[in-house]
């Protein structure tokens, strides 16, 4: 089980050039790649395309700071036109003025589009040099993403347990609410009729009737159900993607427990429905960084 959020950086060298390479993910519901940095053309999707094989949920901000050593890496244009132009109209101003106009290799740089400095296109070999870097610094990611979805699944795991415990009280207590419903009924209608009370038959129907109403059985069954899954996908070890899952689930529990709550006739089952509901709670807040 695996976090959507965590961060990798790493520093990288070659006879060529030196990288320094940044992963940081963040929670999202899909995968939403954004890069800054040294532009690197085609190889920029060649990277996504490796981030997107290894991470498949959550917003990723990748950043690679290239330093490159050698200067054939480097090539520079000159506007021969434009430099002509310029050094015609300076032999003219001196012609005028007459004296020397001087031009300096600083003036070449200071006039708009008359130099250009091109990084040349990455080589094969840098291409290849910076996807092992990447790759490496997205193993350090998925570290700490492993790391925290590790810490998640303990938490979830013991709200589970609490879960589990009150479902075992419903449980129990839901054996014995037929008699607590009889008690009930009876109580009300001695206090609504004093010592005149309906025949039996009567009673056992309203009894009969009400109970089938708050029969929990079913709810029981299907929470335990999920709460079992729940521990499946929540095991230690689990590396498939789990989070939409268990997003799911969780709100199948919360559907049980408010099913249950609503047909308690017994103020302890409305507790521990109330106490189920509580832990689903904590659960769903848990997960939702989960990949």
């Amino acid at each position: 089980m695996r976090s959507m959020t965590g961060y990798g950086e790493k520093r990288f060298s070659s006879p060529g050039l030196r990288a320094k390479i940044s992963i940081k993910s963040l929670n999202h519901r899909f995968f939403d790649w954004n890069y800054k940095g040294t532009p690197l053309g085609d190889a920029e999707n060649r990277l996504r395309a490796l981030a997107q094989r290894k991470l498949l949920r959550g917003r990723i901000e990748a950043a690679v700071d290239i330093d490159f050593l050698d200067p054939s890496s480097w090539e520079i244009a000159i506007n021969e036109a434009l430099l002509e132009k310029v050094l015609a109209t300076m032999e003219k101003a001196s012609r005028r003025l007459g004296k020397a106009v001087s031009f300096t290799v600083d003036n070449i740089f200071r006039i708009p589009q008359l130099v250009e400095i091109r990084r040349r296109e990455l080589t094969s070999e840098a291409k290849s040099f910076l996807e092992r870097a990447f790759d490496e610094t997205l193993d350090e990611l998925l570290k700490e993403r492993r790391r925290e979805g590790r810490e998640t699944a303990r938490q979830v795991r013991r709200h589970l347990l609490s879960i589990r415990r009150s479902l075992r009280r419903v449980e129990s207590m839901a054996r014995t609410q037929p008699l607590f419903i009889r008690e009930k009924l009876t109580q009300r209608m001695k206090d609504l009729n004093g010592d005149r009370l309906l025949g039996g038959e009567k009673v056992e129907g309203e009894v009969a009737y009400l109970a089938q109403k708050a029969d929990i059985a079913e709810e029981i069954v299907r929470l335990r159900s999920h709460i079992d899954a729940f521990g499946q996908w929540v095991r230690e070890g689990q590396e498939e993607p789990v989070g939409r899952m268990l997003d799911f689930l969780s709100q199948e529990v919360a559907r049980e427990a408010n099913t249950i709550n609503s047909k308690s006739q017994n103020i302890s089952i409305t507790k521990e429905s109330l106490v189920i509901k509580g832990e689903v709670e904590s659960i769903r807040q848990h997960i939702q960084n989960i990949e």
